[in-house]
């Protein structure tokens, strides 16, 4: 058998950053402007807490009718649980925009392959790499990108607790949050700068 020499090793991991910039995200939604279900994959990754795999589940039906402040909830495919997300502004009108692009029936998955198949994760993860690309983006992006980048944007833009992160993520610790979301080094050197005596 031929190995992947891209494939991590055994008990390794891959981490991919968020996209720490507002005009980043911004030159990305400017770039994917022309695609509609792109843009609405987009925009839907980076102003919720879902995984790749959570949104490709989501249906037209589900959001068909939604409008801003309105909840879905869809049972998480990592963990079973069920997840209530509330839509914002931008994900409604994304999803607007996807919906009147392309006529699909309620029961259709809202991102399909130009071949009318459900996308998968992988090919959203190359699609997101090649997004933080062209805009010239450097470090290891992926699909995780777009929800570490709404966990990311919370809590250095809106101030969000860990407490409140660690449930929006579902995750066991305060720690395990932090390293999720790739500021605990920027954190404490702040920390250390603001205290002069």
């Amino acid at each position: 058998m031929i190995r992947n020499p891209n494939h991590p090793k055994k008990n390794s991991t891959i981490t991919v950053e968020p996209i720490r910039e507002i005009r980043d995200i911004k030159s990305i939604k400017k770039m994917l402007a022309d695609n509609p279900r792109n843009l609405c994959f987009f925009v839907l990754g980076v102003n919720t807490n879902l995984r790749a795999s959570d949104l490709l589940r989501l249906t037209a039906g589900q959001v068909r009718h939604c409008n801003a402040g309105d909840e879905i909830t869809l049972k998480e495919k990592k963990t079973g649980k069920d997840r209530r997300i509330t839509l914002n502004k931008s994900a409604i009108s994304a999803i607007k925009e996807l919906l009147a692009s392309a006529p699909l029936p309620d029961s259709s998955p809202l991102f399909l392959s130009q071949r009318g198949e459900v996308l998968t994760v992988p090919s959203v993860n190359r699609l997101v790499k090649s997004w933080c690309k062209a805009v010239n983006l450097k470090g290891n992006y992926g699909s995780h990108t777009l929800r570490k980048t709404f966990g990311y944007h919370q809590r250095t833009q809106l101030n969000t607790s860990i407490p409140e992160l660690m449930v929006m993520f579902n995750h066991s610790s305060q720690r395990q949050t932090l390293d999720y979301l790739c500021i605990q080094p920027d954190e404490i050197r702040d920390a250390y700068m603001k205290l002069e005596l």
